[in-house]
């Protein structure tokens, strides 16, 4: 008896994404687009999550506000929800607004691995820099958080790593605020970097987290970025590094200015896409 087919749909580039479960871990569905690993979720527990860069975003979210107090979210790039879904099961009654170009995608998404009706959760349809402009006025200064997490493929478009994007993004920050920025980069870190200095440009403050290897650029890997127009409360970054994954490290004040190390903030005139990965690099820490 032949198995059936893993839910699948054709994106409007061509590329063919899929909804596989995963290998390792029973329970976890990951969507696979044009082969590259984009989200990891666990249905039946969105609390529980896999990949690390997630992780660390997560830890990231649990720091805002009070804990278990509803957030007011934007995402920039839909995924499978993950982040979302560990919104709504960690804080209830939270508002999360989703910027996604691909219907099919959400479609996808939506069908085989479903929301809660009430889960709060408004997806709108666009290119994410363009969309901004048509979220509702009343956001503006009022957004605990926004994820930043725009892949086409393995590589992130130009037009979302500019200055010109990221002060497009600060601006919806309530006091207090929080942008988390997924980046993939390689030995040499140049792309991490030139991002750490574009959204310093935009942001009074900003902190660097990953795996330590990736982090001191021996390998190719995903680092977050945290930013916000007030100073981050530096007691963070020991309980982030606690939380794992691990092996953590974290960076910021004079070590992440030894981190950029001169490199030029990016505008949209010299914006380019992030580095594609090696081949040897399987993107299980993706979303």
């Amino acid at each position: 008896m032949k198995p059936e087919p893993e839910p699948e749909a054709t994106l409007s580039n061509g590329m063919r994404a899929v909804l596989e479960p995963d290998r390792w871990r029973p329970g976890f569905v990951n969507l696979v687009v044009d082969g590259t690993p984009q989200s990891q979720v666990n249905p039946d527990d969105p609390r529980e999550l896999g990949f690390e860069y997630i992780q660390r975003i997560a830890h990231v979210i649990d720091l805002l506000r009070e804990p278990g107090e509803p957030l007011t979210a934007v995402h920039l790039g839909a995924g499978a929800l993950t982040l979302p879904r560990y919104v709504l099961a960690t804080r209830p009654g939270s508002r999360q607004q989703v910027l996604e170009l691909e219907p099919a995608l959400v479609d996808l998404v939506r069908e085989h691995l479903p929301l809660p009706s009430d889960s709060g959760i408004r997806v709108r349809y666009g290119d994410a820099r363009a969309g901004l402009g048509k979220l509702p006025r009343a956001l503006t200064g009022t957004v605990d958080l926004v994820v930043v997490d725009i892949f086409s493929g393995s590589q992130i478009p130009a037009h979302v790593t500019s200055v010109e994007f990221y002060r497009e993004v600060a601006a919806l920050l309530a006091p207090g605020g929080v942008i988390a920025v997924n980046l993939a980069d390689g030995p040499g870190l140049a792309f991490a970097r030139g991002q750490a200095a574009t959204l310093g440009a935009a942001v009074a403050e900003v902190a660097a987290l990953a795996e330590t290897q990736i982090l001191k650029g021996r390998r190719f890997g995903n680092i977050v970025l945290v930013g916000s127009n007030a100073p981050l409360p530096l007691e963070w970054l020991p309980r982030l590094l606690a939380a794992g994954p691990h092996p953590s490290k974290a960076v910021a004040g004079r070590e992440l200015r030894d981190f950029i190390a001169g490199a030029p903030v990016v505008t949209d005139a010299a914006a380019k896409p992030s580095p594609p990965p090696a081949r040897t690099f399987l993107a299980v820490d993706r979303d």
